[in-house]
């Protein structure tokens, strides 16, 4: 593989002439980060070593650089997709994407023929492209429940992991999905999901391959992936399976005029079902802002696995399959081909009409910014499992930066997914420093941010139920009004730290449209809130997430 170079934001020799408005931004708070240049590209900043607890005593997290990417996007090598994978990778160069992760559907012409190919084009795209971080994924169908990504760092077995991975333990090839049988055996395929992720983590272990991450995808869009099940699978192995989508792709499905009357922004129009899991009420089934209920739940079901005390991160992607008013139609089969016996759709035609569709391109709305200390495949991954991860729709934001520090401390304190040991009674503040949009959005909109909210609940260990949904202690505790303010500014957020453990996270709207949330005013006051079915255009409804930060009050 051609040695990777940074991106012309992040480059030196690259004159600032020559970078559009974001690109001047994100330089900027590179330079403020301390990572311009040969700092980025070599690595700096490392962090101390860790207490004997593994905690690190005073919080000394290192400056960040965020890196934006989308690990959900389907080519011709997916069964029913419709791009090139050059069209993709162009277009997420064009709306300034620095890592893109490439999810095939599983399938057999996948595992015989479709990963090879594409794994060719991918080593020849790295080649031409070294300024941009392209992996190799596969979207599993998960025995027993809905999918997930899977993707691994570049390397001599990333292809052949992922279909030996495929073969063995894929809902949809193994019939272990919930598509199958009426009669299927839950328990059996249940297990089966977890015995694949312990199965990718050894592969990591082993050093066969050098990462591997696995992230649940559009979690509520069925309602079956359970509480317990997606529990059982960060359990199995929490340095491999870190994560969910708090926000699925397709949001454009609900443009007003586009797909019709009953349309929901994520594609999230569907019912509870024989196998849904009972306990979801059917509100989970839709969209808040645009964000899948687990998440934009406050003290729902992302809260409640936050609230044992460990990292689930959230992000958001493209899940680019059919772009909204793009006039690409598929290309026809030859004779006797189909997709199991080439593995590959054929090229997309251009027409004249717009097509069907309810994405968008990778990095035109959805982002997920993951924090690094230099540019690279594994700083990437590193960062994900880190928990330093922050998403927004729209362009709302040019940058997010999070520390959390104890009052008198001179550090820098810790940041996203990060810990802070605290005694009781401690006084804390949780400084968060936004810079705004710096240019009109891929739609022509400057996006405004309205207000910031800060959300906290307590941390009480693992749960009894593993099937519970709520965490009843968290709650929006402060909200900022920040409506014109530009630039680059900080909020001083003061915080006091209980008889409990806790964590804080964040997020914030355009100020389009709220209302109460899910489980009451005296949790969310003005929360996100679904859309009337066909009349949800996602521009005018834009909001951004963070990762938690976590408190260790001593004693609790």
């Amino acid at each position: 593989m051609t040695e990777q170079q940074l991106p012309a934001w992040a480059d030196p020799s690259v004159s600032p002439a020559a970078l559009d408005p974001q690109g001047v931004s994100r330089r900027g708070l590179l330079r403020r980060a301390g990572l311009f240049g040969a700092a980025f590209a070599l690595g700096s900043g490392a962090a101390p070593a860790l207490a004997a607890d593994g905690r690190r005593p005073g919080g000394e997290d290192p400056r960040l650089a965020y890196l934006v990417g989308d690990h959900h996007i389907h080519s011709v090598y997916s069964h029913d997709a419709k791009y090139t994978f050059s069209q993709l990778a162009a277009a997420g160069a064009k709306y300034g994407l620095d890592w893109m992760v490439f999810t095939e559907h599983s399938n057999f012409g996948h595992a015989d023929f479709g990963a090879a190919l594409e794994h060719r084009e991918i080593l020849d795209a790295r080649a031409e492209n070294p300024r941009q971080l392209i992996f190799q994924g596969l979207e599993w169908y998960i025995p027993a429940a809905e999918h997930c990504t899977v993707f691994t760092a570049p390397g001599p077995h990333e292809v052949d992991v992922l279909t030996r991975f495929e073969r063995a333990y894929d809902g949809k090839l193994l019939a272990y999905d919930k598509g199958g049988p009426a009669d299927a055996d839950t328990a059996r395929n249940e297990a089966h999901a977890v015995k694949a992720i312990k199965w990718l983590a050894e592969q990591r272990r082993s050093g066969y391959v050098d990462d591997v991450l696995v992230l649940a995808n559009h979690p509520m869009r069925l309602g079956i992936d359970s509480p317990h099940e997606m529990r059982n699978w960060r359990d199995a192995a929490p340095e491999i399976m870190i994560g969910m989508e708090g926000a699925p792709g397709a949001q454009g499905a609900a443009i007003p005029g586009w797909r019709g009357a009953g349309s929901i922004r994520g594609e999230y129009e569907n019912k509870p079902s024989a196998q849904s899991w009972p306990g979801y009420p059917a509100d989970a089934y839709l969209t808040y802002g645009g964000f899948d209920w687990a998440t934009a739940t406050v003290g729902g079901l992302w809260d409640s696995m936050l609230a044992e005390g460990r990292l689930f991160s959230v992000t958001t992607n493209s899940d680019a399959h059919r772009i909204v008013f793009d006039t690409w139609k598929n290309g026809d089969w030859q004779p006797g081909q189909t997709f199991d016996s080439t593995g590959r759709l054929p090229d997309p035609v251009k027409t004249d009409t717009p097509q069907p569709g309810s994405d968008f391109w990778p990095g035109q709305f959805s982002r997920t910014h993951v924090g690094v200390t230099r540019y690279g495949y594994r700083a990437v991954m590193a960062g994900m499992r880190a928990g330093r991860v922050w998403l927004d729709h729209g362009h709302l934001l040019d940058g997010l930066e999070v520390r959390l520090i104890r009052d008198g401390d001179r550090g820098r304190g810790v940041t996203l997914g990060g810990r802070l040991r605290v005694r009781k009674g401690e006084r804390l503040t949780l400084n968060v420093t936004v810079t705004t949009a710096s240019r009109p959005n891929p739609q022509g909109i400057l996006p405004e941010l309205a207000h910031v909210d800060v959300i906290r609940g307590a941390v009480r260990g693992p749960v009894a139920d593993r099937d519970t949904w709520k965490a009843p202690e968290t709650r929006v505790v402060r909200t900022h009004d920040v409506s014109g303010r530009t630039g680059t500014y900080t909020l001083r957020i003061p915080l006091t730290a209980g008889e409990e453990s806790f964590y804080v996270r964040l997020r914030g709207s355009d100020g389009n449209r709220h209302g109460t949330g899910y489980l009451g005013a005296s949790v969310d006051p003005h929360g996100p809130v679904p859309h009337e079915p066909g009349d949800g255009d996602p521009w005018a409804d834009t909001w951004f997430y963070s990762n938690p930060v976590f408190v260790d009050v001593e004693g609790a």
